[in-house]
């Protein structure tokens, strides 16, 4: 199995304060390997990555594993992973809750071991499907529309409601 991590390039919030990225990448890594997965680390901010090596990389890979572990305010790597169709196992963390639909475009997790028992699951998702929960949620015209749709409710009524109603 073939699998896609991502690993931070710098770390927004000191290690010491909660034992480290590399740490949590190491084990995974380390438990990955020994069931006998294909890991390859990705590592999140990394502009160097080309679009089509991104998704190669991505769309082939059997998950993408997000193990932060601060307050992200968007994994843009999530995205592209679901555009790919690519499940993603992410730490309840940030905007994870806001992005990943648990059970359909991947796994929310909130430990190690958890993540590593989310692996045996992947065959339950529709990979056709994560693409189609993409394509509604998160492409750049759904995303201007609600963009749009956030600057005329303030246009018109001066209110600051930034979520339409039932989203």
């Amino acid at each position: 199995m073939r699998i896609a991590e991502v690993a931070p390039l710098a770390e927004s919030v000191p290690p010491k304060l909660y034992g480290g990225t590399e740490r949590v990448v190491s084990w995974l890594t380390e438990e990955l390997v020994s069931l006998g997965c294909d890991v390859t680390l990705f590592a999140s901010g990394d502009s160097c990555t080309d679009d089509a090596a991104k998704v190669d990389f991505l769309g082939n890979a059997a998950a993408l594993l997000f193990p932060i572990d601060w307050p992200e305010p968007f994994g843009l790597v999530v995205i592209e992973a679901m555009a790919c169709g690519t499940p993603v196992i992410a730490w309840r963390r940030g905007s994870v809750p806001e992005i990943v639909d648990h059970g359909v475009t991947g796994f929310i997790v909130d430990n190690e071991s958890q993540a590593v028992e989310a692996i045996s699951a992947l065959d339950r998702l529709d990979r056709r499907n994560i693409r189609r929960v993409f394509e509604q949620r998160f492409t750049a015209r759904r995303m201007a529309q609600e963009y749009l749709y956030c600057f005329e409710n303030v246009a018109r009524t001066g209110e600051r409601s930034y979520r339409r109603s039932g989203t």
